[in-house]
């Protein structure tokens, strides 16, 4: 299961443009929870923090975060970050709560393994990834961390499909009216390189 990442939230009253602009000026990111049954809450967090779990995470999108500073501990998995077109600066969050027992639409990185043992990548294939994210519809308490691919007994011209990947216990892919593609090996590009000096010597051979 993914790891569960604490965030410290306080509940905000002022809503518009005003109160967000308020908030970020005092180094808090306005955001909100929803979903579940219960209204939506409106929350602040402070910006240090969020930025700290964006690098410290890297699959902070597809995490379950414990919200600590409401009225009791709540769980929920970002949903949006919208950012601040020129400088990529978080300026708003919003949250899913992820309710005991519900499940949910997250998307997986995927890893993958064994490419020293793949046939085809040691006869000179090349790993052409199609998907580096995969979808899951899967229980908010079991998220997984990763979809791990292995690439042993793959060979020049194979297609990898969400069919050859074990996947955890009740988690399935979303797209399930296919056996959609994740990568394939494809046979290594030879490339010509003509340098200008070569290109110089041909044309003076040809006068």
């Amino acid at each position: 299961m993914a790891e569960i990442i604490v965030l410290h939230v306080e509940p905000r009253d002022r809503t518009g443009k005003g109160g967000a602009r308020a908030l970020r000026r005092a180094g808090r990111i306005p955001a909100i929870v929803y979903g579940g049954h219960h209204e939506p809450q409106k929350i602040s967090l402070s910006a240090v923090e969020l930025k700290r779990a964006l690098v410290r995470h890297p699959h902070f999108m597809s995490s379950v975060c414990e919200l600590h500073g409401l009225d009791r501990p709540l769980r929920a998995v970002p949903r949006e970050i919208q950012r601040h077109p020129v400088t990529d600066e978080p300026l708003h969050l919003d949250f899913l709560r992820a309710e005991a027992g519900a499940r949910i639409a997250v998307a997986v990185p995927v890893t993958f393994v064994n490419e020293e043992t793949c046939v085809g990548l040691r006869r000179g294939g090349v790993l052409n990834v199609v998907r580096r994210e995969v979808e899951l519809e899967c229980p908010v308490e079991a998220i997984p961390d990763e979809i791990v691919v292995d690439l042993a007994g793959f060979d020049i011209g194979d297609s990898i499909h969400i069919s050859h990947v074990r996947l955890p216990q009740n988690v399935r892919p979303t797209i399930r009216d296919r056996d959609f593609t994740i990568a394939t090996i494809v046979p290594p590009t030879v490339v010509r390189e003509v340098t200008s000096a070569a290109e110089a010597t041909e044309g003076a051979t040809s006068e």
